[in-house]
């Protein structure tokens, strides 16, 4: 048993260094670096790449990054700014702060969805319990830890919600989570979780748009007085 422990940490070790190194060379690729961190993490016994931050530069030709976060057991970290090409920037747009790919022993999970539930429903991190709302999931002790990495203190994940995520994986459907009483989901761009956790995101997007306002309002008065004429009222008139 020892020995097995010592092999797990060892690879999660490995993986980890080996995303760091990663993230010197990523880029020189034309593979989507999502790809490239789940081909450099092809090893590990387990990882969760979230769906950090994105971002939109440049003001004649757009550049579009991506950021990620990388948790394996009990450690995490984040990657730098990761360039990604419009198409990839644009199929993601939706899937902010959610797990984009995640691998246990049952193999890897590249369905959108929200942070810990690749782990759900797994005897190898925790059980279902029985609640007043219903069946719940909790993850053992030792595990605790990832899940907090996860995000995953901000609401319970009942049974109903894991079968709802199945459905979805087996369609091959993202799954934004449950929904609250006005019918909003909680995960994703447009999520309340997301929104609540992910301020920095939207602060930087009001500010963007703020500024094309006003350089929009900044070009419209310029073009107006250029193309403004002067009165031939006054002086200009004829007599009779």
């Amino acid at each position: 048993m020892y020995q097995r422990t010592t092999r797990h940490n060892l690879s999660l070790n490995l993986g980890l260094i080996g995303a760091l190194l990663l993230l010197f060379t990523i880029g020189c690729s034309g593979t989507p670096p999502l790809e490239q961190l789940k081909a450099q993490l092809a090893s590990a016994p387990d990882y969760s790449i979230i769906f950090e931050d994105m971002q939109e530069s440049g003001t004649f030709v757009p550049i579009y990054y991506h950021k990620y976060r990388i948790v394996q057991g009990a450690r995490a970290v984040t990657t730098d700014w990761m360039k990604v090409s419009k198409s990839v920037y644009q199929s993601n747009e939706q899937f902010l702060g959610m797990t984009l790919a995640s691998k246990t022993a049952d193999g890897v999970d590249s369905t959108a969805k929200p942070p810990g539930y690749g782990y759900v429903g797994n005897s190898q991190y925790g059980s279902w319990q029985q609640g007043s709302g219903g069946s719940f999931w909790a993850f053992y002790g030792q595990y605790a830890l990832m899940s907090n990495l996860l995000g995953m203190g901000r609401g319970t994940i009942y049974q109903r919600n894991y079968d709802t995520y199945r459905t979805h994986r087996t369609q091959g459907r993202p799954y934004y989570g449950p929904k609250n009483k006005s019918g909003t989901h909680k995960y994703g761009t447009q999520g309340t979780v997301t929104k609540q956790t992910k301020s920095t995101f939207f602060d930087r997007r009001v500010a963007k748009d703020r500024m094309k306002r006003a350089s929009f309002q900044d070009k419209f008065k310029r073009r107006a007085g250029r193309s403004s004429f002067p009165s031939r009222g006054g002086g200009m008139g004829f007599g009779k």
